[in-house]
């Protein structure tokens, strides 16, 4: 028999098959942050926004707001994610021989609709002083598969949710330069599952251990070759909160322009929670495997885990300009993904569970867009925006098949006295999104089985808003 410290590293290495993977998109950051933008597919926003949502967009464009200001909206995101398969497979040995568990459905559609509130309060403390503060939600994302399909090893359920409070503090220098700057605090919550196949983990891991003899002691204690079907789901949760900050500068060119720029700073977060582990089997301890036992045992013990994840960076470059009753907007905006390279998940002990790749890369979103002040009552809005992704084919999992977008957006603007209502709809098109998952990632990993195909992903955003003004 190998040494219990060997045992121990193949089990810890097995454990990623059925430790959620936290926190794992891009495209998961929600620029849906009032629906006067949506319109205009968000374009422009750092230089255009006008009323107290630029204190998410660009704080130093609060001092175009005057006197106090209170905004509140809301944004439905309607998903649509179905997965088509080519070739994928059931976990299977590295020989190519599969465990006996069902290859599963096609898993349905992973969407469906997710609320975004926010609100803001703006308040002009002197002639040439604003302060505000918003609650917000910056980051989100929920797919949920059904439980029997291919690929319930990588992925069930993702739920990712987020609170931002965000103090604001704006100044107008003169009347061609406005400097604004805010502070983030920021809580993430995470629910993430999927399946493990603990019969073949078991059985992998004791043979690579202890060869024929270990794996033949655990069909032993999993009842027979039928236990190597044996899968239970798994599941994380996990919070935090933590700070970050906001800065930004406005300049007037002219009477009729501006130009914007708006930086939103990285933000680390600690995820602290728990994983649980559902139907896992339980070994026997005593001579002469008595390790192997153990070693599982305590990789497939419910338990404290933690986890690292800096959010990523952006940086707002923004020009507006009006002619008549026309404002043509445009911006172009990078966000900071390389921050996310990989994923390390330990437990409380420190001991390392996984350190997954992710690959994320920088990305860069462009839009433009024009409203038109149809009368005294009306204001009418359009743009388009194409938004890049920052997950590669080769890393692409079921947690977010997301891919290239190109926004088409709409809106209209509603006055009634010192009151408005703005409401927006915009599609997204979402390019191709292939999934090239392999059974095992390496030779040390689980087996979660190929899957192997493409995604058709679409996107819909509706939202409404009602700002008044003292």
């Amino acid at each position: 028999m190998r040494d219990l410290g060997r045992v121990t590293a193949l089990v810890v290495a097995a454990l990623f098959a059925f430790v959620p993977v936290p926190l794992l998109a891009s495209g998961f950051q929600l620029v849906e942050q009032n629906a006067s933008g949506l319109g205009v597919a968000y374009a422009g926003q750092a230089a255009s926004v006008k009323d107290a949502s630029a204190i998410y967009f660009n704080p130093a464009a609060l001092t175009n707001v005057e006197g106090t200001q209170i905004l509140v909206a809301v944004s439905g995101l309607g998903l649509s994610s179905t997965f088509s398969d080519s070739r994928s497979t059931a976990p299977h040995f590295p020989n190519g021989v599969p465990l006996p568990v069902a290859t599963g459905s096609d898993g349905g559609d992973a969407g469906g609709w997710s609320a975004v509130p926010n609100a803001y309060v703006s308040w002009q403390a002197a002639p040439r002083l604003w302060l505000g503060v918003g609650v917000n939600a910056p980051f989100g994302l929920a797919t949920k598969w059904q439980p029997d399909w291919l690929g319930r090893f990588h992925s069930v359920t993702s739920d990712v949710k987020s609170i931002n409070i965000n103090p604001t503090v704006a100044v107008k220098v003169n009347d061609r330069l406005s400097l604004g700057a805010g502070v983030d605090y920021q809580q993430l919550k995470a629910t993430l599952s999927q399946n493990a196949a603990y019969g073949g983990i078991a059985y992998g891991s004791a043979a690579s251990a202890a060869g024929s003899g270990g794996a033949a002691w655990v069909l032993s204690q999993i009842g027979g070759p039928a236990g190597l079907a044996l899968e239970g789901e798994s599941t994380i949760k996990g919070d935090t909160w933590t700070w970050g900050f906001n800065v930004g500068a406005q300049v007037r060119v002219g009477d009729a322009s501006k130009l914007g720029i708006s930086y939103r700073s990285k933000i680390k977060h600690e995820l602290i929670g728990d994983v649980t582990f559902a139907n896992a089997p339980t070994f026997s301890t005593a001579p002469p495997l008595g390790a192997i036992g153990s070693a599982l045992n305590a990789a497939f013990a419910s338990g404290g885990v933690k986890t690292t994840m800096d959010l990523p960076d952006t940086l707002s470059i923004a020009a507006s300009t009006e002619r008549d009753k026309v404002e043509f907007m445009a911006d172009w905006t990078w966000t900071g993904w390389s921050s996310v390279q990989s994923l390390d998940i330990l437990r409380d002990d420190d001991t390392e569970l996984t350190d997954q790749p992710l690959k994320f890369q920088d990305t860069w979103r462009a839009g433009a867009g024009l409203a038109y002040r149809l009368n005294d009552v009306w204001k009418l809005r359009g743009g388009l925006a194409y938004d890049k992704t920052p997950v590669q084919d080769e890393y692409r999992t079921p947690r977010l098949p997301d891919g290239d977008r190109v926004w088409a957006a709409v809106g209209a603007e509603w006055t009634m006295g010192k009151g408005a209502v703005d409401v927006g709809y915009a599609h997204l098109f979402v390019g191709a999104a292939s999934s090239n998952l392999p059974n095992q990632s390496g030779a040390s990993e689980p087996m979660r089985g190929d899957l192997i195909g493409s995604y058709d992903n679409k996107v819909d955003v509706v939202s409404i808003q009602y700002r008044v003004s003292f």
